[in-house]
């Protein structure tokens, strides 16, 4: 049966993204340093592949000298929080930018929010009980 693993996006400083995600209580969960390629693979999530989660794979390249474009066909990664206005605020006083407040989605109840990583990948909250 297959599964999904992780998602990779490129970073510009690994530390700043580190800090921002643990906001959300995400954590490192494995490092690799290859030298020969001058880049570095940091994976976070909550828990790793092995519990059947999904994780996030940030590179860093480390001779980058442009910035990167988020692009057009990227969209979001999607979180399940407890309480998304708690989380909202939580990420604000941390520094991090909210692009959309806590509230029911539109024509929905649920209840949503739009954060965003210093790289500009956008997470959307979603109220999860």
């Amino acid at each position: 049966m297959a599964s999904f693993l992780h998602t990779m996006v490129r970073v510009r400083d690994i530390d700043r993204s580190l800090a921002f995600y643990s906001l959300l209580g995400m954590r490192e969960l494995r490092r690799r340093e290859v030298p020969d390629g001058k880049y570095t693979l940091v994976f976070i999530g909550y828990d790793d592949n092995a519990h059947g989660q999904a994780e996030i794979e940030l590179t860093y390249n480390w001779d980058q000298e442009a910035d990167y474009e988020v692009g057009t066909g990227f969209g979001h990664f999607a979180v399940g929080v407890p309480d998304v206005a708690a989380t909202v605020e939580h990420v604000r006083e941390g520094g991090g930018i909210v692009t959309r407040e806590a509230g029911p989605v539109k024509f929905g109840t649920t209840v949503i929010a739009f954060v965003q990583d210093p790289d500009g990948y956008k997470i959307e909250l979603i109220e999860r009980a």
